[in-house]
């Protein structure tokens, strides 16, 4: 057989669909630094979204077409390259605006908010975590940040930590413990200004720490800028089900998609001989997702170190990236960007 070529390489290669954008690879651009070794073939996809689970999917399409070809062995490596989205751009620069609410406090929304973003820029995402709850921010403490943003050209630079971009209104405050007593239309004020007047740079994922319940800031933002989707957190008990459902049918009725339930404080690990001991019951986010037929995100168990890790700014995704704790917040932030990015395409990729 002769060698083949490049060329022959790339009109195979036009055969192969992308799923989220139904076009192929090779007229996407997504095909870089392609290298044919006789029949061996090495090349880079550069995915629309980092931590996209249709990967191998993607590769197994891939080496379907050029097998057909005489391709014997394909070594391919993923890059991230942002690109437009179905839904309109939320603000300039930002693909995608992920809310994270809960019915009630206490539920550790802002725990979950806080190692969800860790996990994206882990996966290579540029990410930004908004603390829009006015009355009790509480991201600038779990991130261990305590300094002011500056300015720059009139607008608010976030601070980093993590590899994330922060802005909060407890980084404003002249006093961290002073109270904010504002009320409804100074909520909108500030929270518009916050989205329009911070220079976010370009931000694959900008995750939203709700306040908890379904009062001015969660309604003002779903009316303001198109989001992606929200993540309801709860905690398994009967009544915190209860409450979380009434977040989620208010987030229904402002048109706003749910990416699914988060159920934190799941289960306790003894640390000693391993038994698990369901403390506020079990099963309760997935009895709320069933009922409302949307997904289950994943459960995230109640452990010191995920405690610890907020008090100290050092979330346990950072602190110990090794740990079940911080893998259980990896799994439930694969599961989001799933349902982000993948979720509708199922259908098509199984039908082909």
């Amino acid at each position: 057989m002769s060698t083949l070529t490049q060329e022959q390489v790339m009109a195979a290669l036009r055969h192969v669909q992308e799923p989220e954008l139904n076009q192929d690879l090779v007229t996407l651009g997504m095909i870089e630094d392609l290298k044919v070794d006789d029949t061996v073939v090495s090349l880079t996809v550069m995915l629309t979204t980092p931590g996209c689970p249709l990967k191998a999917e993607i590769h197994d399409r891939i080496f379907t077409e050029l097998a057909k070809i005489g391709v014997t062995s394909v070594n391919v490596g993923w890059g991230h390259k942002p690109r437009g989205q179905a839904l309109p751009v939320a603000l300039p620069g930002i693909q995608h605006v992920i809310a994270i609410g809960s019915g009630k406090g206490g539920v550790g929304k802002s725990t979950v908010s806080v190692n969800l973003a860790i996990s994206l820029s882990e996966m290579g995402a540029r990410v930004g975590l908004l603390d829009a709850d006015i009355y009790g921010p509480s991201i600038p403490m779990m991130m261990g940040a305590d300094e002011r943003p500056r300015q720059l050209n009139n607008k608010l630079v976030p601070v980093e930590r993590h590899g994330v971009k922060l802005m909060s209104m407890g980084f404003l405050l002249p006093n961290p413990e002073d109270p904010v007593i504002w009320r409804g239309p100074m909520l909108h004020g500030v929270i518009q200004q916050f989205l329009n007047e911070v220079d976010w740079g370009e931000l694959d994922y900008l995750l939203i720490d709700m306040p908890p319940g379904t009062g001015d800031v969660p309604l003002s933002l779903s009316q303001s800028i198109p989001l992606s989707g929200v993540v309801i957190v709860i905690t398994p008990q009967p009544v915190a089900a209860s409450i979380g459902m009434k977040t989620l049918k208010m987030f229904e009725t402002a048109k706003v998609p749910i990416l699914g339930i988060v159920e934190n404080m799941s289960y306790f690990v003894c640390p000693s001989c391993t038994t698990e001991t369901n403390i506020f019951s079990r099963g309760g986010g997935r009895v709320v997702a069933d009922a409302k037929k949307v997904p289950f995100l994943g459960e995230v168990p109640l452990d010191p170190k995920i405690r610890e890790g907020g008090d100290t700014g050092a979330p346990v995704t950072v602190s110990e990236p090794q740990s079940p704790q911080a893998e259980a917040f990896r799994k439930v932030t694969a599961a989001m960007v799933e349902q982000v990015h993948c979720q509708p395409l199922m259908a098509a990729v199984t039908t082909v």
